[in-house]
């Protein structure tokens, strides 16, 4: 919407500053962290009216965990919120990456919203039917997946880069949408997982938001690609407003997240943001950086498979409880400790990631 003032600049020199996306990039980081800041003791006010008993709490997980019962859910809200307005605010609207984005975590987010609602509404940890929750991802990282065939340069907008070999191309066509589906229907249920003590899963959704805006800031500019010896892909470099927008709209949600939490993401939130996150990767044409710098995603989810695998395959349990975060607890880490020391993990493989941009 600001975007529209570069039309001016002849007349006024000063909006000549809209043109730059790192400008505007800190425009959304500071817009959505006022506005979740403005505006998230209200939410948390109405939700926990709303939701009377607040997110059901799973009798078979860690003890410390029951304490947290009455504490309200949907705090993805907050975070959507900032993030839509900042990213209408800030971004350039005529840019089909910011719709395509936009759509995948405004639509996980509803999916999630409706998980949270029936939990919620019937008190039990179990929400939408599992099945029908995956389909209605698949459909919208696959329309996404498609949209960005669509908006990129042919034959290259359907193929998979490599990192740390600078020529390696692997030409997909249409098989890219199935890859789509994998990288953002995966990041959303990651993420998804991840989400289980206080501040765990934002920390490092911000930090992958970072990277990624950078990614996003260097592949969408032909100067700084060419140097880098990256693929240049026209018109991502816009994805670093919302990649702003995440940061803010996470520190905001942070400050309540915080132990103790005031309020949880839930689905709405962590399934919405790892949308996101899947969705900027594949059109900047690094899917494969996002399974390194989300390692800690990555790590939780296979935790889960690794337990329900072999399971149902020996009737033993490899951890003492899944998703990762748990185990350790179990283990008798306190939970503080647990999510300190994934964050540190998170920034150590942000930074392995970022090396993929230079090592090749």
């Amino acid at each position: 919407m600001l975007y529209a003032l570069v039309n001016l600049s002849d007349q006024i020199n000063v909006l000549n500053v809209f043109r730059y996306i790192t400008f505007r990039t800190g425009g959304a980081i500071m817009t959505a962290l006022l506005f979740v800041f403005l505006f998230g003791p209200a939410i948390i006010d109405l939700l926990r009216v709303k939701q009377g008993k607040g997110q059901p709490i799973r009798e078979d997980g860690p003890q410390t965990h029951l304490a947290k019962k009455g504490t309200p859910t949907m705090g993805g809200l907050m975070i959507l919120s900032g993030v839509t307005v900042s990213t209408l605010l800030w971004a350039n609207l005529a840019n089909s990456y910011v719709w395509i984005v936009l759509f995948v975590t405004l639509s996980y987010g509803v999916i999630g919203f409706y998980d949270d609602y029936l939990k919620v509404t019937a008190g039990k940890t179990a929400g939408v039917s599992g099945k029908l929750r995956l389909l209605a991802e698949i459909v919208v990282a696959a329309i996404a997946a498609f949209l960005v065939m669509r908006a990129g340069t042919a034959g290259f907008s359907s193929s998979l880069t490599v990192p740390f070999f600078k020529n390696v191309v692997v030409p997909l066509g249409a098989f890219f949408i199935l890859l789509g589906v994998l990288v953002i229907a995966g990041a959303g249920n990651a993420v998804n997982l991840t989400d289980g003590l206080d501040g765990l899963a934002i920390v490092p959704v911000m930090i992958a938001a970072a990277t990624f805006g950078l990614i996003a800031y260097l592949t969408g500019h032909y100067n700084f690609s060419r140097y880098l010896q990256i693929h240049y892909v026209p018109g991502v470099g816009e994805l670093a407003v919302i990649c702003g927008a995440l940061i803010g709209a996470g520190l905001g949600f942070l400050w309540f997240n915080a132990p103790p939490a005031m309020i949880f993401m839930g689905d709405t939130g962590s399934l919405a943001l790892g949308g996101a996150l899947g969705a900027i990767a594949v059109a900047t044409k690094h899917e494969i950086v996002l399974a390194i710098v989300g390692g800690l995603f990555v790590l939780e989810t296979l935790s889960v498979i690794i337990q329900v695998a072999s399971f149902k395959l020996t009737g033993k349990r490899v951890f003492r409880m899944a998703p990762l975060h748990h185990h350790y607890e179990q283990k008798g880490w306190k939970e503080s400790t647990v999510v300190v020391r994934f964050w540190i993990i998170s920034v150590v493989l942000a930074l392995v990631g970022l090396a993929t941009l230079k090592l090749r």
